[in-house]
């Protein structure tokens, strides 16, 4: 299907009137076109514009392919619009940070808890968030309180439940509902939002009628005309009252989505919703898209039949196979194997027979051979069922990623990075850290590794003082992997002589990760006690949170099997689908026992709670999802497990093999062969400013950070630069408004701002003297300028080439008393780099500003903050912005095929890394 053939109904679609609008989208029936296009349409229809239409999807990957297309598709229709970068598209928790944050100037304060940090952040404050004082009311161990670790992962689903479900108050108990007061107070106190309150936040705002949320009130009514909703059939209570805020203040609603693909109510999505959608909402014109271009018409049968299922409770709708695959006897078949080990092994002969067979991508495409990356295995648990497919993929030396196994701590190199700080807390001895890395074969000599220890001795020596800085475990961590002069070329090859040293680079970042998750909250703990609990919470929580470092990481797909859950596989498609560990009570899954969220919150206390223990139509509709990943070959398969509970088939395994498509006994036939040629999509690149920064800095610098995921160490005066930056923003903000602050108001626009949550005491204070200091002599100095604010933290974005975006904010744009227009970027000492590489950055800013207005600007400066700090200003040189452009386009493609050398010698860049130590050897 291109751009420009289109069915009947997806025009329809397209076309459609602007009036709210539910379209119905089957799998593979290229919704995400549908959309592109009528965002084309609709910018084609006055007062539209970019800023006036805003997206929601549910994954960052989601938002960049539709905005790659609706670029695309909009270019191809109307040639150059300008303002594209006005346009949002992104996750509702997005949209809703962006709204408070750009215009609720408290807000500008605010970071985001993720939930690794969430459950810490709990459990460090297991009192004062309201967590122990919630009554068990049932079960075992009822009459007595929930338990700082043993219970928080249930307090964190009740605290979600109560912000994001339709609750009914009068059924909540006192406990609970003073529980949730101290925890949203306890956020509010440390400036965190999780991602329940950033959605609460923001319909509070959006619904109430309190004089300080009015800005934001009056953004949405004066901006948004319309709002598109993807996979509306997951959206939840909380979701659904932003979209209805939205709506009442003035956008048209228009949802796309699959009542029959619904797979979270476990997570409060409500199918109700997307089915009640007509009833609820005025004036709806409807629209089904029931082609399926993805699958062969075998495929498209099983779909139409497992969805049946759920009968008459859905939406009616008939799929039909649209697309240029054809259905052969054989492509479909329902297995039973005598055990486990023989279904893996099954599996894995079969792959091997496939790679090779000819595969057509799209109409007109040149056949190629299928690969390994053309198949998964999708499985309703991978923790219970990967093992024995794992071993057979090992056996046959197929290559395999495994996604959504929180398996990082089965790295060898993680054993080692754990030993460490076993060690610094003094629970074992040093020999037990030298072992751990010998036995790890990363390269490292057992001489370097005794001399590496004396970094672990100085982390431990506790009498160096009271600042909470000089115990910092990201600087132990790092500083001991530059002791060992460790480099991810030193990393011998496996057994098989397969590369390793970007796999151990990709676990030992992701512990790095793991680390910032530690410090930033428990930074200013004693020192002591801040390595015993982190080591603590290693042996304990750590291991349940995080996937191995390169499963989801990097921009190109290695050429390997897939094997995750059927839940991570939604939105997925692969030529060939293995169901596997067909067995009744794994799938459909068996509701799991023990104390759960319904133990303290009374069934009644909230609407339809059978949403969250799960149910036969549920697990239909995820075997729905399942079943319809899959282009032409599909695979079912069952063996009975060990246990009892898992002897006999799965009533779905049942069902499909009497589906007319299956074959329940494998066929030989000959089929045509090819050599096997993965599939290669251009991956999106997006980039930050700040990530573009780097990038031009050193690409080495660039991959250890935001590939591999490497954090620099925690600094005590962190937030200072970005605490003056947001006084600025909304000095300038209110100019635009006519409001003209002054040098008197310096010390409260800090007071406002100033958020440096790891400063101690005395450092806190001179940061405040600082920061005064520094917005005083601002205003003094620009006080007759400020009327001349043109834009202020403008948002822009800018397409270098097809998949290559750069993205970020201009600090400030005005107009200078000449009439030029000049674009500034606020410099502190925090935020100092190389002058060359400011300069790029500031031509990108120029090139933004141009797609933004269709304008150009005449100057670029950098406005120093510090005091005696240097600013400057110069003419925009158009041959800079030439190469700038191409630098960023061949910046995209070197990150597309990972060529990210370090640069040549030591230089400032170097001196200024973090990560230097584990780059090169200092000075050389």
């Amino acid at each position: 299907m291109t751009s420009t053939l289109y069915t009947d109904s997806q025009k329809d679609a397209i076309s459609a009137p602007e009036q709210n609008l539910q379209i119905i989208a089957g799998a593979g029936s290229g919704k995400t076109q549908v959309m592109a296009a009528r965002v084309a349409e609709l910018l084609s229809r006055p007062p539209n514009t970019p800023a006036s239409i805003v997206a929601f999807t549910f994954t960052d990957k989601a938002a960049a392919e539709l905005k790659d297309r609706i670029y695309r598709l909009v270019r191809e229709v109307h040639g150059e619009i300008t303002g594209m970068a006005e346009m949002f598209v992104g996750t509702m928790h997005a949209y809703a940070l962006n709204i408070l944050q750009s215009q609720l100037y408290r807000f500008l304060k605010f970071s985001v808890l993720t939930d690794v940090q969430t459950r810490l952040f709990i459990d460090r404050n297991s009192n004062r968030s309201g967590l122990t004082g919630v009554l068990i009311r049932s079960g075992p161990s009822a009459g007595q309180k929930l338990r700082r670790g043993i219970d928080s992962r249930l307090y964190i689903q009740l605290l979600g439940i109560l912000r994001e479900d339709d609750v009914q108050w009068g059924a909540v108990p006192s406990e609970v509902v003073n529980a949730l007061a101290a925890y949203r107070q306890l956020l509010e106190q440390h400036r965190y939002l999780d991602y329940s309150e950033i959605l609460l936040a923001a319909v509070e705002a959006l619904e109430g009628d309190l004089p300080q949320d009015e800005p934001l009130r009056s953004f949405v009514k004066q901006h948004v005309r319309h709002v598109i909703v993807d996979e509306f059939q997951d959206v939840n209570p909380l979701q659904e009252r932003l979209i209805r805020a939205l709506h009442d203040l003035g956008a048209v609603i228009s949802v796309v989505g699959d009542d029959d693909q619904t797979i979270f109510q476990w997570r409060g999505s409500d199918i109700d919703g997307i089915i009640t959608f007509g009833d609820r909402y005025d004036d709806v014109y409807r629209v089904t898209l029931d082609d399926n271009f993805r699958s062969s018409p075998g495929v498209v049968e099983i779909g139409r039949r497992v969805a049946q299922r759920n009968d008459p409770f859905r939406l009616d709708k008939h799929m039909v196979a649209a697309g240029h695959l054809g259905f052969d006897r054989g492509d479909i078949l329902a297995l039973d194997f005598a055990d486990p080990a023989e279904e893996a092994a099954w599996i894995a002969e079969q792959i091997k027979e496939l790679r090779g067979v000819t595969f057509q991508d799209a109409p007109g495409a040149e056949p190629r051979g299928l690969s390994w990356s053309d198949c998964a295995v999708l499985l309703r648990s991978v923790a219970r069922s990967a093992e024995p497919i794992v071993e057979a993929f090992k056996k046959a030396g197929i290559p395999h990623i495994v996604g959504g196994l929180n398996n990082l701590f089965e790295a060898p190199e993680i054993t080692c990075a754990a030993m460490i700080f076993e060690y610094v807390a003094g629970a074992v001895p040093s020999t037990d850290v030298v072992d751990a890395w010998l036995a790890a074969d990363l390269g490292v000599d057992k001489s370097v590794l005794e001399n590496a220890i004396r970094v672990l001795d100085e982390a431990r020596d506790f009498s160096k003082g009271e600042r909470w800085g000089s115990y910092n475990i990201q600087r132990t961590f790092l500083s001991f992997l530059e002791a060992i002069d460790f480099r991810e070329e030193i990393v011998p090859p496996s057994s098989s002589g397969e590369p390793r040293g970007e796999v151990v680079l990709y676990n030992l970042g992701k512990f790095s990760q793991l680390i910032s998750d530690f410090e930033q909250i428990n930074f200013q703990s004693d020192p002591a006690g801040k390595y015993e609990s982190f080591v603590w919470w290693l042996r304990r929580d750590a291991p349940d949170f995080y996937e191995e470092g390169g499963a989801d990481a990097g921009y190109a797909t290695p050429d390997a099997v897939q094997l995750l859950t059927v839940h991570r596989a939604k939105g997925l498609q692969w030529p060939v689908v293995f169901v596997p560990a067909l067995q009744r009570n794994r799938f459909p899954s068996r509701r799991q026992g023990g104390r759960n969220v319904w133990h303290v919150l009374p069934r009644e206390a909230v609407a339809k709670p059978d949403r969250y223990d799960g149910g036969e139509a549920d697990e239909t509709r995820l075997f729905y999802v399942a079943a319809t990943r899959s282009q032409k070959y599909l695979y079912f398969t069952f063996a009975p497990g060990d246990s009892s509970q898992y002897r006999r088939p799965s009533p779905l395994f049942t069902a499909v093999t009497s589906y007319p498509p299956v074959l329940t006994k494998p066929v030989k036939r000959e089929m045509e062969r090819a050599l096997p040629v993965p599939l290669r999509e251009t991956p999106e690149v997006t980039l930050s400013f700040s990530e573009l920064k780097y990038l031009f800095e050193c690409p080495y610098q660039f991959k250890l950070r935001f590939l591999y995921g490497f954090n620099p160490p925690i600094h005590e005066a962190l937030g200072y630069g970005k605490s003056v930056h947001d006084c600025m923003a909304e000095v300038h903000k209110r100019a635009m408004a006519g409001e003209l602050a002054d040098s008197g108001e310096a010390a409260a626009l800090v007071d406002q701002h100033l958020h440096v949550p790891f400063a101690y005491p005395v450092l806190r204070e001179d940061l405040r003297r600082a920061a005064v200091k520094a917005v005083t002599r601002y205003l003094d100095a620009n006080q007759d300028q400020l009327p001349r604010t043109e834009y202020a933290e403008k948002e822009i974005e800018l397409v270098v080439s097809p998949g290559i975006t750069v993205n970020g904010r201009i600090d400030l744009i005005r107009r200078l008393d000449t009439d030029e227009i000049s674009i500034v970027d606020f410099k502190s000492t925090e935020r100092a780099q190389d002058e060359d590489v400011t300069r790029q950055q500031l031509h990108v800013y120029a090139m933004g500003y141009q797609e933004l207005t269709g304008s150009s600007a005449d100057l670029i400066e950098v406005l120093n903050l510090d005091e005696r700090g240097k600013s400057t200003r110069e003419i925009i040189d158009a041959g800079l912005l030439g190469e700038t452009t191409e630098m960023i386009r061949g910046a995209g493609e070197a990150i597309r095929s990972n060529d990210l050398p370090r640069v040549n010698n030591w230089c400032d860049t170097c001196e200024r890394c973090d990560l230097a130590g584990i780059c090169r050897t200092r000075g050389s």
